[in-house]
């Protein structure tokens, strides 16, 4: 294991956290609202009581900006992760399906799911990780009978009490950065790089989302407003739900 200077992770932030912001914008550019109102359920806003197109469309809008920053910094995360491990532990970015991480530490092959946070899945997608854990054993021990394999599903912040899940250990915020890195406070250190920029970039996220509210709050109201102004609910329940 080497050392890990803490330049190389700030440089590493500094490089790349720009791909983030410019997935951030693309992800809203390229949205349409008919996609969005075709995925969410307009009995929920009409039981919200929501009375204008501005407000359906920022819920709309909210909803669809939630969802994808949790799944696009999640992507951010893991490539910082496997950077870090490759600095640390000599770790590479995994070409076995479901694995995203494998180094050697101990005498034992990791294998490492990253995921950004501890309630990431449900019983079914918990299963199927399970099983590439498996598949993928099977695989490195066809060249290595002997292999020793730790099977980690790694989650970048959180906490979970219990990290033994039987055929695989579960390690989330400083318990993960640390089994990565050797670093005990790496968890705390990388906060601050990741700030780099950041009042800049989100002005210019800031500005993309005032123009999509506009222009989908434009074509909401020609599309699914009455004459007098008021939202027409069955309309908007036939564009969700009709066959």
């Amino acid at each position: 294991m080497k050392k890990l200077n803490s330049d190389d992770v700030i440089q590493y932030v500094e490089h790349n956290i720009g791909l983030f912001h410019e997935k951030r914008i693309q992800s809203l550019n390229g949205l349409k609202l008919t996609q969005v109102l075709k995925r969410k359920n307009p009995y929920l806003f009409r039981a919200k009581y929501l009375l204008t197109a501005e407000q359906i469309v920022r819920g709309l809008t909210d909803a669809h900006i939630s969802s994808h920053e949790e799944t696009i910094f999640g992507d951010w995360l893991e490539g910082l992760a496997i950077f870090i491990n490759g600095k640390t532990y000599g770790g590479w970015k995994s070409g076995i399906p479901g694995i995203d991480l494998e180094f050697d530490h101990d005498g034992a092959r990791n294998i490492v799911t990253i995921k950004s946070g501890p309630n990431w899945g449900n019983s079914s997608q918990l299963a199927k990780m399970a099983a590439d854990f498996r598949t993928a054993g099977k695989t490195l021990r066809t060249s290595n009978s002997g292999l020793r394999i730790t099977a980690v599903n790694g989650c970048c912040y959180g906490r979970d009490s219990r990290p033994d899940k039987g055929g695989y250990f579960k390690y989330c915020g400083q318990r993960f950065w640390e089994f990565i890195s050797g670093e005990p406070e790496l968890y705390i250190e990388i906060i601050e790089p990741l700030g780099y920029r950041a009042k800049e970039k989100n002005d210019e996220f800031i500005m993309a989302y005032a123009r999509i509210v506009n222009k989908f709050t434009r074509k909401f109201i020609d599309e699914f407003c009455r004459d007098d102004g008021g939202i027409d609910w069955p309309k908007i329940a036939r564009f969700n739900s009709r066959r």
